[in-house]
């Protein structure tokens, strides 16, 4: 008889992401009866920040958006004012990464505009911008603020050039772009910076991934690769890789990592004969990527590491209501005290519905976990336009997300600052601004979202359970933290006891 002295142990990778899951919001926490558009763009048609969800939507006679108060869920007036200053269809909207009250959009009508939304919401329709960027000969498709430099952001349109513009400037109308960048063939369908945005990625409907400066316009790489067609295309962080999602030869939806050099993909897998659009969502503090199809009603979810195999496939997020589009939480508007790591807002257009939906790591503990919110991108700009243009590349300026923690929560501009819309200026130079509004320009994160200024307090047991822990846990923090510092203390006095002893001997 053969004896085998080996046992057969499974090779499990160790990752706290590995039971990560997915958790809609009940229906009374959804915005329900959104007008959500029609358009066939494949864009996310959502931008949402810790203030306001902004959604695509139809209007008559022209191209508007919808601005909501992200408390304001529940059913939606019909009537709800609209953002609706453009002649024509919208096809993307960005809310500005630096300040919560600035949104752009882009247009058929050629132009792009910048907005400002009220403080307390949109209360009436808006139809005036505070800029409007006038220099693409055809629709306009896409926009992306730059993700470190303060009032610059890129436009690209059906005329296939890529432009740069400078908000910062007096004119209400802007036609003339910083720069101007003709490297592509074709209709430009994604756009992507590295963390310090001193690369630009694109993906092109010539089936092309392109590196590009952005501040020069000079093409850096381009691939040329045949099995690959690429759609949607993103940097991963620090990690110095590109992902682009699109469809193999044989038309399967497929992912595919590739070095900076572009030279060839050093990864790829097909994922199914399905024919909606796939759109990638990396998130550089944890190394997740979430992948969610057009027309889908699942997400899956990868753990992305630097060394082979690179991607590893994590789990499936699945549901019965499929997504057109896709808006995402900024991590400084999550809820940490639910474990809560990534968010997106489904556009469910069969229901009219916008559904948040959750990504928690399921822990026993409910006080802050350190070790899922490291370090993150924060909303101050790290350098100015000037400081940009002239060469200047910096990464982001970094955020904790611990409650209590300071954040700038208007996430305004500097006080008078040149190039700032009267609306945002009044409100930061005004006579009346009383001892609230000073109190309130700088708030605290509690529960992942801003502090009894700005919500109401708990209204279920469970909450109000939540809110006891996460203060007893602040509170032996802090205890911590002073019993540290009664330790040095004593430490700095022993050695100035000591060196004034040997000065005397």
């Amino acid at each position: 008889m053969w004896k085998f002295n080996m046992t057969w142990r499974p090779q499990y990778r160790s990752s706290k992401y590995r039971h990560v899951f997915g958790k809609p919001a009940t229906k009374e926490n959804c915005y329900d009866g959104v007008p959500i558009t029609s358009s066939v763009h494949d864009n996310h048609l959502c931008a949402v920040n810790p203030r306001f969800i902004a959604v695509i939507t139809e209007c008559a006679g022209g191209g508007a958006f919808l601005v909501l108060s992200i408390n304001h869920t529940g059913k939606v007036d019909p009537h709800h004012p609209k953002v609706s200053g453009h002649r024509s269809n919208v096809l993307d909207i960005k809310w500005n990464p630096f300040n919560d009250f600035s949104i752009a959009s882009c247009s058929e009508d050629t132009t792009v505009k910048i907005w400002d939304i009220p403080e307390h919401g949109v209360v009436k329709n808006i139809t005036v911008p505070w800029k409007e960027l006038q220099g693409h000969s055809r629709r306009v498709g896409l926009i992306e603020w730059h993700p470190t430099a303060n009032n610059i952001i890129f436009s690209t349109g059906y005329d296939y050039q890529v432009l740069v513009w400078k908000l910062d400037v007096p004119e209400q109308v802007i036609k003339n772009p910083v720069r101007s960048i003709s490297v592509h063939s074709d209709v430009v369908l994604s756009m992507s910076f590295n963390t310090d945005g001193s690369r630009l990625a694109t993906s092109c409907k010539d089936k092309k991934i392109r590196v590009i400066d952005p501040r020069s316009g000079v093409l850096l790489q381009e691939s040329n690769c045949k099995t690959h067609k690429a759609s949607k295309v993103l940097f991963l962080g620090n990690l110095k890789m590109l992902l682009s999602t699109g469809n193999s030869h044989w038309n399967h939806r497929q992912i595919a990592l590739w070095d900076q050099d572009l030279s060839q993909s050093s990864y790829s897998e097909n994922l199914d004969g399905s024919s909606g659009v796939l759109f990638p969502f990396y998130d550089p503090d944890t190394h997740m990527l979430y992948i969610a199809g057009k027309g889908d009603g699942n997400i899956r979810y990868y753990e992305i590491s630097p060394e082979k195999p690179y991607v590893h496939y994590l789990t499936e997020y699945r549901s019965l209501l499929p997504q057109k589009g896709m808006g995402v939480m900024p991590k400084r508007g999550l809820d940490v005290c639910s474990c809560e790591i990534f968010r997106f807002y489904k556009l469910v257009t069969t229901k009219s519905l916008v559904e948040p939906l959750s990504m928690i790591v399921p822990r026993r503990s409910e006080s802050y976990q350190e070790d899922i919110y490291p370090m993150t991108a924060g909303n101050r700009a790290a350098v100015t336009a000037e400081q940009w243009i002239a060469g200047l590349d910096k990464g982001p300026v970094m955020m904790s997300l611990r409650p209590g923690s300071e954040l700038d929560s208007s996430a305004e501009h500097p006080r008078g600052q040149p190039g700032l819309s009267p609306l945002i200026q009044e409100r930061l130079d005004g006579s009346p601004t009383s001892t609230d509004e000073d109190s309130s320009s700088t708030s605290h994160v509690s529960n992942g979202q801003l502090d009894s200024t700005h919500c109401s307090p708990p209204g279920t047991e469970n909450e109000l359970r939540q809110v006891f822990y996460k203060q007893q846990e602040d509170i032996r923090r802090l205890k911590e933290q002073l019993h540290q510092k009664d330790v040095r203390i004593k430490q700095l006095e022993l050695e100035i006891k000591n060196v004034r002893n040997s000065e005397r001997s």
